[in-house]
């Protein structure tokens, strides 16, 4: 039942995922959550976001953001990066996900998605049936039923990491 949760892959974060080589591996498409994910929860677009994105355009990637959060949260900060976006997503419905594969005409097989949240990001990512990477939050002060959800996400993962741990998934 758990295992509907699990990540594809896990990463301290966002900015140390191995993009070259999952480009070399057939990946073409990158959806990404923003808050906690790419940037601090309500924050602007930084530096080091601006540099991952240009740096995925010349690896060749396309990317679209993916958020709950309304279009005027999402729209700025896809503009500053150069990115497609969602915003209102509903996530974890795998609907919007597809629409993410849709405008970067991408498929499931050369698309994947990095967030910060099991119940939302990684849960659709699955049910859309592409690779999820889970990440660290960015800010550890959150929302209060992002903190209640965060403390069943700590289940879901002890269980994950005792699957997995000493195995390359």
């Amino acid at each position: 039942m758990l295992k509907r949760f699990y990540p594809s892959d896990y990463c301290v974060s966002a900015y140390e995922i191995d993009y070259r080589g999952l480009y070399g591996s057939g990946y073409r498409g990158i959806i990404f959550d923003v808050d906690n994910t790419l940037v601090e929860h309500g924050a602007p677009v930084d530096g080091r976001a601006k540099k991952l994105f240009e740096d995925l355009r010349r690896i060749g990637y396309d990317t679209c953001i993916l958020s709950n959060n309304q279009e005027e949260r999402v729209k700025p900060l896809a503009d500053e990066v150069g990115s497609k976006y969602v915003s209102k997503a509903k996530k974890p419905s795998p609907a919007n996900y597809i629409r993410a594969m849709q405008q970067m005409g991408t498929v499931r097989e050369n698309t994947f998605f990095v967030g910060d949240q099991l119940f939302t990001d990684v849960w659709g990512a699955n049910r859309a049936g592409i690779r999820s990477f889970l990440v660290e939050p960015i800010a550890r002060h959150e929302e209060f039923q992002i903190i209640l959800k965060r403390r069943l996400e700590r289940i879901v993962m002890y269980f994950y990491q005792r699957k997995f741990s000493g195995k390359k998934k």
